[in-house]
């Protein structure tokens, strides 16, 4: 990896690295108060309040926790500050606080940010010297006009990044520019040479001198507080993702008659690419298939109010299962993050959390925050996308959210012109509907086989785009299923939350992604679990269970694996099932991960079997008792081990169990002439009796899903496939979201209506 700066903790430092300025990490000294005490003086927020270090989140344990009662409201952050008489201006700068904040210093207010995710100032006055009380109040209530409001995870409040105070001299790069570092450097590549264009914004000065390193400066006079230039690069090493993810490094210098006052140093990368319906995503114009993970910054115990060392620690998994991309859901993540992204050559999609739900309140908040991620990341060489939105047809359609999108789009592109615009669809959303194509590119959530449908609906919906649209590239930005890594199965079904299941399931997509070159990227939902307070499914509350590592990050379901001995050379052997321990079959089936060719399993010592093949090695082992399980390929090997036991050891399943196994024994009525379960969607809701049975039961079920699940509007192509299900199939899906007990009241209310 490329080195990087250090600050004075020995902490790498952001790629926005300024050397001549005076910056104070706030990081303890904090009071904290569970509540608006903005106007309250100091020994009356000590009294109020507690102790705290800055990052923070008060929802850490509560927004984790299940039931969708999270304490959402206002909080204020206090410190006191021994502010030196300065000849130049001090600045606060916030790294982010979810999801509105207003600074006050001695009770006054100076500045207000609406949007949780992305970095804002504010000026303090210079004329405030010696001891002052900094207050910070941050809300997360719920309104309608702050993006998001409704989404499929927690929003966390607090200051949950890191807070500095920057003193920089009276002529600065702008401090006041939307977050942004007051440079932009874009690279434009002609064949083996890069022209990069440089453009400082600042406050004062006379001239701004760039340098980037090994290759050359030039000096730029200032006009209208903007200075520009242009170096060339002969040569240019391009930025190639993980082959060779290549940065370079400039330095913008602020002179005041050619002495240099200020100084910003960012580190970029020179490359092209562009989106191909037939061969995907061109890097360089070479095919680099983006075949990656989504990322939630949350871990478990912690929130949003992560380390360094965690996010380098999700950086190493991103690398370690072998993806090209990550998709950063569903929100600007910290620059941190993207500069990892950046050294690792992992291709990021970024978006803003424009999601689920259009707030005709919230379109100058989405514009704003769209402003923010792209003023803020323009020169990050890993970011390949600016996303508009997510699934932000939930709740309804209509021009109002096309006109929004295309205006958000337009914005973009006069931003950066040399990044397209893309958005992530619902699976629900039609292909032929306006909104679709407003992006530069394009893919879909499909959750076929997890939600709704069969696996291969994913393969049949993909099939029929293409064949409908064949001069347009599709690609699929979320699929998924949930797995807690307790439960176990030697049967696994749809919606038994087992580690199994959500293995097959992921083998299925990887052989249709792996079918499907075209498919311009493709992301899994997601890299590890995360919080989400209103769920309750899956034997956890308040979580959801995607990932393909646990939400501490401690235990890497068999998943993982899958994709690991699909994308990484890293050489490797995993035994999948070490968590299924006890088994009450007299035969088990026991699967092997790996990126070798063959693969051998051992027994106890003795040799089972030798399979040749690719990824996925399938073995069948008599058991006896305990036994000592041994996968080799040459000098590779992994172990577990499991036992013969009479019953189903109980913990592996859920309390509840799914309903799909529960049909296999239980009889459900139906008597002649009336209806049942067993009678489709579309014959029940033609009774308007039946109509209302269903309805109820079907918004009761989406409860369990929290807010993301109410309100949602179905098209008439996607409730056709719902009517010609059974309601007994369509159960199936609800998993632990549905028990036996409400399945049997469902059946005797429908049981009481005649055909």
């Amino acid at each position: 990896m490329t080195n990087r700066a250090l600050d004075d903790e020995g902490i790498p430092m952001s790629t926005t690295t300024i050397t001549s300025r005076r910056i104070e990490t706030l990081r303890d000294g904090w009071v904290f108060v569970p509540s608006d005490a903005s106007t309250s003086s100091w020994p009356e927020l000590v009294e109020l309040g507690e102790p705290v270090a800055v990052p923070h989140t008060w929802n850490a344990l509560d927004g984790q926790d299940g039931g969708n009662d999270y304490r959402r409201g206002p909080s204020t952050y206090a410190v006191r500050l021994d502010l030196d008489p300065i000849m130049g201006e001090r600045w606060l700068e916030l790294r982010g606080a979810n999801s509105s904040a207003e600074v006050h210093l001695d009770g006054v207010l100076l500045g207000a940010h609406h949007g949780g995710y992305s970095t804002f100032r504010v000026h303090l006055p210079a004329d405030v010297t010696g001891e002052a009380v900094l207050t910070v109040v941050v809300d997360n209530t719920p309104n309608d006009h702050v993006y998001p409001q409704r989404a499929d995870f927690t929003f966390y409040g607090g200051i949950y990044r890191d807070v500095h105070l920057v003193t920089v001299s009276e002529a600065h790069f702008a401090l006041d520019d939307h977050g942004g570092p007051g440079l932009t450097v874009t690279p434009t590549l002609d064949g083996t040479r890069a022209v990069v264009h440089l453009d400082a914004r600042v406050t004062g000065g006379t001239a701004v001198r760039f340098h980037i390193e090994g290759i050359g400066s030039v000096t730029a006079a200032i006009i209208d507080s903007s200075a520009t230039a242009e170096i060339t690069i002969e040569d240019v090493r391009r930025w190639h993702g993980r082959r060779d993810p290549h940065l370079y490094v400039v330095r913008a210098e602020l002179l005041v008659d050619d002495e240099p006052v200020d100084e910003v140093t960012l580190r970029f990368g020179c490359r092209d690419f562009a989106v191909d319906p037939e061969l995907g995503l061109l890097l360089n114009g070479e095919p680099y298939a983006l075949r990656g993970v989504s990322r939630h910054q949350d871990w478990e115990g912690v929130g949003n109010a992560i380390t360094r060392e965690m996010m380098e620690h999700d950086l190493q998994l991103i690398r370690e299962v072998g993806a090209t991309s990550v998709r950063l859901a569903h929100y600007q993540h910290d620059q941190y993050f993207y500069d990892l992204c950046d050294e690792a050559g992992i291709v990021v999609w970024a978006e803003i959390p424009q999601i689920t739900d259009f707030l005709r309140n919230g379109t100058q908040n989405a514009t704003d925050q769209l402003v923010e991620l792209i003023v803020q990341n323009h020169h990050h060489a890993s970011i390949v996308c600016w996303g508009l939105s997510n699934e932000i047809t939930v709740t309804g359609n209509g021009a109002h959210v096309v006109d929004a999108h295309r205006e958000m789009h337009e914005l973009a592109h006069r931003l950066d012109p040399t990044r397209p615009t893309a958005m992530a669809h619902l699976f629900m959303l039609e292909t032929d509907d306006p909104l679709v194509t407003v992006p530069d590119v394009f893919a879909y959530n499909l959750y076929f086989g997890w939600y709704v449908g069969e696996l291969a609906d994913n393969d049949r919906w993909l099939d029929d785009f293409r064949a409908t649209h064949p001069s347009v590239a599709i690609g699929l930005s979320e699929y998924g299923a949930d797995a807690n890594h307790r439960l176990q199965t030697s049967t696994p079904t749809r919606g038994d939350y087992t580690e199994q299941f959500q293995a097959a399931y992921h083998d299925h997509m990887i052989d249709m992604i792996e079918t499907r070159p075209w498919l311009w990227c493709t992301y899994v939902w997601n890299l590890a679990d995360f919080g989400a307070d209103a769920r309750d499914e899956g034997g956890l509350q308040g979580r959801n269970q995607k990932g393909l590592v646990s939400f501490d990050r401690a235990v890497k379901k068999d998943a993982f694996y899958a994709y690991k001995a699909a994308w990484s050379a890293d050489p490797f052997v995993h035994v999948a099932g070490r968590r299924y321990v006890d088994r009450a079959e007299e035969v088990t089936d026991v699967t092997v991960y790996s990126n070798q060719t063959e693969v051998s399993l051992w027994c106890d010592d003795v040799l089972v079997d030798t399979v040749a093949g690719q990824r996925v090695f399938r073995f069948r082992v008599p058991l006896v008792q305990e036994h000592r399980l041994t996968a080799r390929s040459g000098d590779l090997s992994d172990s577990i081990t499991v036992r013969r036991v009479e019953t189903v050891n109980p913990e592996y399943a859920l309390a509840v169990a799914p309903i799909s196994n529960w049909f296999d024994s239980v009889a459900i009525d139906r008597p002649e002439g009336r209806y049942s379960i067993h009678d489709t969607m579309a014959d029940i809701k033609s009774s308007p009796e039946g109509r209302v049975v269903i309805d109820e039961f079907m918004k009761r079920a989406a409860a369990s899903r929290g807010d993301v699940g109410q309100d949602v509007e179905i098209p008439a192509s996607m409730q056709e496939i719902v009517d010609r299900m059974t309601v007994a199939t369509l159960l199936t899906y609800a998993g632990s979201a549905t028990t036996p007990e409400d399945v049997t009241t469902l059946n005797a209310a429908l049981n009481a209506i005649p055909k």
